[in-house]
């Protein structure tokens, strides 16, 4: 067990370090910024003090990440990510990114469809990527055409919805978590020939 604590804060020490350097902070800068002393900061850098709430919340402030990031010690040995696709009438989605990470990627391929595309609205914001084919972004009372090779980023709080044009279309999406009920909960009850987000 001490020993496991012991590999925790070494990697801690490790990240503070690294993000002082990459921020171009020197000892003293970073002093200034946390009303900590650069002989504090210097120790806790070196294993030589103990790391501490009362040290480690002003530091992650001052170093622009939050104490979550900062203390994940998670095992990420197996960083490749094996995605399955998951067909679901004429759409194919497979997920990108780990479930329980704050954004998710997915790739999608839709068909083209005849039907009038039934715009949604929720909580936050998304961004896609079209690889192949061309898409129809419907955004309030606006259609827009997203050739490959171009990306469309928007608030989620406006009516929207998409779907492929003149053939199969392929893109990458991101979304937050806000998003995750509407493209992945709530396409999964559908049959998705065009995707409303």
């Amino acid at each position: 067990m001490m020993s496991r604590l012991n590999e925790i804060e070494k990697v801690i020490r490790t990240r503070l370090r690294a993000l002082r350097t990459t921020l171009g902070f020197s000892l003293d800068e970073l002093a200034a910024r946390t009303n900590l002393s650069p002989s504090t900061i210097s120790r806790i850098e070196t294993g030589k003090r103990t790391i501490s709430l009362d040290v480690l919340l002003p530091l992650a402030a001052a170093l622009h990440v939050d104490l979550d990031s900062l203390l994940d010690v998670r095992n990420d040995e197996d960083v490749v990510i094996r995605p399955m696709p998951d067909r679901g009438g004429e759409r194919t989605t497979w997920m990108l990114s780990r479930p329980n990470g704050r954004t998710i990627a997915l790739k999608v391929r839709l068909e083209p469809t005849r039907k009038t595309l039934e715009q949604r609205v929720h909580p936050g914001h998304d961004w896609f990527f079209v690889l192949e084919g061309r898409v129809c972004l419907s955004l309030g009372d606006r259609e827009i055409i997203v050739e490959a090779g171009e990306a469309a980023e928007f608030s989620t709080m406006t009516p929207h919805a998409f779907s492929a044009i003149d053939g199969t279309a392929e893109l990458i999406m991101i979304f937050d978590r806000d998003g995750e009920h509407a493209h992945l909960r709530e396409s999964s009850r559908r049959s998705p020939t065009s995707q409303s987000s």
